[in-house]
């Protein structure tokens, strides 16, 4: 549940910060592609879809996304999506196959660049 809860949550700030931030679009920029997050199980899966330099997503497997990142299941993916150190958590994951990536690796090093910019911005707090 918490899976599914985490996409949604990364769906509607992808759409947000695709429609109000200049570098998140820049990173966007002359892609026109669907990419997948799902559990292994088939039980949750979300597909998000790059066109015109804006993110919009779909819940359910999509027919033929560009890449795919598959969680041995939803419990795994929440953890590694939230780990300290995610680049850390990917690399172990993938070395002992609780998660499988299919199609093209570089676009999966390209979408975990975008994550940075879907965590909230830290409001300045006024010191006195």
């Amino acid at each position: 549940m918490k899976f599914r809860l985490l996409l949604w949550i990364m769906a509607w700030r992808m759409a947000r910060v695709s429609r109000s931030n200049p570098e998140f679009r820049k990173q966007l920029e002359g892609r026109d592609l669907v990419f997948q997050l799902h559990t292994l199980d088939g039980k949750v899966a979300r597909h998000f879809i790059v066109k015109d330099e804006r993110v919009s997503s779909r819940g359910g497997k999509a027919a033929s996304p560009a890449f795919a990142i598959g969680f041995r299941d939803g419990a795994y993916a929440y953890e590694t999506l939230t780990a300290g150190n995610k680049q850390l958590a990917f690399m172990q994951g993938i070395q002992n196959k609780d998660i499988q990536i299919q199609g093209n690796p570089a676009l999966v090093i390209w979408f975990q660049g975008l994550t940075r910019y879907l965590k909230p911005k830290k409001k300045k707090s006024a010191a006195a």
